[in-house]
């Protein structure tokens, strides 16, 4: 088993780390530098026979750093009780957007049963927080948006259909960060 050069590797991985916090705010560089060295030292057989190769160490790092700042989000928003969405989630309120709020009170708990547990109740809540984000998104996404997830219209070209999913990821990330920062 080679040795690893611990000097070599340290560098790259605050590099890493400083990337991973420019995009996940609740996370800070140390901690995230921390975890990554956790990682290659558990995985030591790995790193070793990789690490002249840096593309590969980039995506190894890259993997753990990112993994721990998803456990701090999901346990941030286990402790501060706020709800994150999902892209997934977002298109199915988008969708929603056609029916009235009576049709809407009816779907309520409809998928609930005993052996598993579907969360329609916040449909209004995610709605609302949707037609606020809407608003702030440019018009090029609210009319791919409107058009792909509302209106139920089928895309003219796969460049089409990939503006309304980037159209959507647009809007739940508004949507996330209007529930974080309560703008």
């Amino acid at each position: 088993m080679t040795e690893i050069n611990w000097e070599a590797i340290g560098p790259l991985a605050e590099k890493i780390a400083y990337e991973i916090t420019t995009k996940w705010h609740i996370v800070e560089v140390d901690d995230v530098k921390q975890e990554i060295l956790l990682h290659a030292v558990q995985e030591q057989h790995i790193i070793a026979q990789y690490q002249g190769n840096e593309e590969v160490l980039r995506k190894i790092f890259w993997n753990a750093g990112r993994r721990y700042a998803a456990k701090e989000r999901a346990y941030l928003d286990l402790m501060d009780d706020q709800y994150h969405y999902t892209p997934d989630e977002v298109r199915g309120v988008m969708r929603s957007f056609i029916y009235t709020d009576a049709e809407v009170s009816q779907q309520i708990g409809k998928k609930d049963d005993l052996t598993r547990c579907v969360i329609t109740d916040n449909i209004l809540s995610a709605r609302l927080d949707a037609e606020k984000a809407l608003r702030r998104l440019n018009k090029d996404y609210q009319e791919a948006i409107m058009r792909h997830f509302v209106y139920g219209l089928s895309a003219d070209s796969d460049s089409d259909r990939k503006r309304g999913y980037r159209a959507i990821d647009a809007l739940t990330a508004e949507m996330n960060r209007n529930i974080r920062t309560g703008r």
